[in-house]
């Protein structure tokens, strides 16, 4: 696996390869990106891993001195899987240019994640804006379990960049739960908890729609039992369609979409 750490030495690497393969992280590794990374060797002729804590995406600093860091562990992992590049820049490196016109989100995209993570989201699409237009793949292969990321980068990119974005499934652990970089900081009672919610709101999705009948007042009411049970704080638990992200209609695909905290750890997820 070669490792590059700057855009020189990266434009040599990847010259002339059409059938590239792109999988964006901020290490952490796990099954999920590990299942990013097969999809994408599969189907592209070499794939490239990024690694890069970007800070900008991150609405409160103690949350990004926090966010797990095992760089080590990650280049094995990736060495294992026979990657054939690693992206390791540093911050320099990838914000040298300044930007003209700041990235803004549309009013109607001020929801689920958006709205409670200022600047989140603004961080997310210039990052990713920056590493499309360093790193041209044709395929970018990105977690359902981050719905809302996904769906604004496909939005914001999909007529910039000739690279083709694919969201894949989420992959869950045993107990169900969601695989997230940020399971790591869960103690063990945390992370047995975490699973029970996961289990409790895959069963629920189903019943809301069946049995419960659509019925707002038992969503409000299973949003109090949930933080009084688990000891947690809810920020939303919302249906909401697939397509565009609207409060669902069920008449079309949609997804129960979670986010709560744990002990000061931020956990989301979509079902």
């Amino acid at each position: 696996m070669e490792i590059i750490k700057n855009i020189l030495d990266l434009n040599k690497a990847v010259n002339g390869i059409n059938n590239l393969g792109f999988v964006p992280t901020m290490g952490g590794l796990h099954d999920g990106h590990i299942s990013l990374i097969k999809n994408s060797q599969k189907k592209c002729k070499k794939t490239i891993v990024s690694i890069f804590v970007n800070p900008t995406q991150f609405n409160n600093k103690d949350d990004f001195k926090k966010y797990p860091r095992n760089l080590n562990r990650d280049i094995n992992i990736l060495k294992k899987l026979e990657v054939n590049f690693l992206f390791l820049p540093k911050f320099d490196e990838i914000y040298k240019k300044k930007r003209n016109k700041k990235i803004k989100l549309n009013k109607n995209d001020n929801i689920l994640c958006a709205f409670y993570r200022k600047g989140h989201f603004e961080g997310v699409l210039d990052i990713m804006d920056r590493l499309l237009n360093i790193i041209k793949a044709k395929y970018v292969f990105m977690g359902e379990k981050d719905y809302q990321q996904l769906f604004l980068i496909k939005k914001k990119f999909k007529n910039k960049y000739n690279s083709k974005i694919i969201g894949c499934p989420t992959i869950r652990e045993r107990n169900k739960l969601a695989l997230s970089s940020r399971n790591f900081l869960l103690s063990k009672k945390n992370y047995f908890k975490a699973g029970l919610i996961a289990k409790y709101l895959l069963k629920f999705k189903y019943l809301y729609k069946r049995k419960y009948k659509r019925n707002h007042i038992i969503l409000n009411k299973t949003i109090k039992e949930l933080e009084n049970k688990y000891k947690i704080k809810i920020e939303y638990l919302e249906f909401r369609n697939l397509k565009d992200l609207k409060l669902a209609d069920f008449k079309k695909k949609f997804r129960l979409f979670l986010a709560y905290y744990i002990n000061n750890v931020r956990l989301i997820d979509n079902f």
